[in-house]
């Protein structure tokens, strides 16, 4: 009886998960709309908050109950996931171009952001340096 439950539980929070990511999407073309804002920008403020939100609920309740290598796990693995798993099945759906300036700037600053967080927790925690 547990593992139907579970499995209900998991059923149901994946249609949530679906359903909450259309309203998301959708309300979020509706304000660019009506704002005359690019979508681009929606994009990089309201759906990325909005995605972001549940990650950052889990790293700061693990961060307080002492679990901070819980943390630290979901930001770099939410990182990884996003940038080689939902861009790479993106990409295998439909194709994406990227542009010649953001191979030169966007990639270049990716690579010295996770350069720089190797630098930080080197020595076995982050902190300022």
């Amino acid at each position: 009886m547990e593992l139907i439950l579970n499995v209900l539980a998991v059923a149901g929070g994946l249609a949530m998960l679906y359903f909450g990511a259309e309203w998301l999407v959708k309300g979020s073309i509706n304000i660019s709309n009506k704002l005359k804002i690019s979508q681009l920008v929606i994009g990089l403020t309201v759906v990325a908050f909005g995605t972001s939100t549940p990650e950052l609920a889990v790293s700061v309740s693990s961060a307080l109950q002492g679990f901070s290598d819980v943390a630290l796990g979901n930001v770099v693995g939410s990182n990884i996931v996003n940038i080689g798993v939902i861009l790479g099945i993106s990409a295998v759906i439909t194709p994406i171009a990227v542009s010649k300036s953001t191979i030169r700037k966007e990639i270049p600053i990716m690579i010295g952001a996770s350069l720089l967080l190797v630098a930080i927790i080197f020595d076995g925690k982050i902190d300022f340096i």
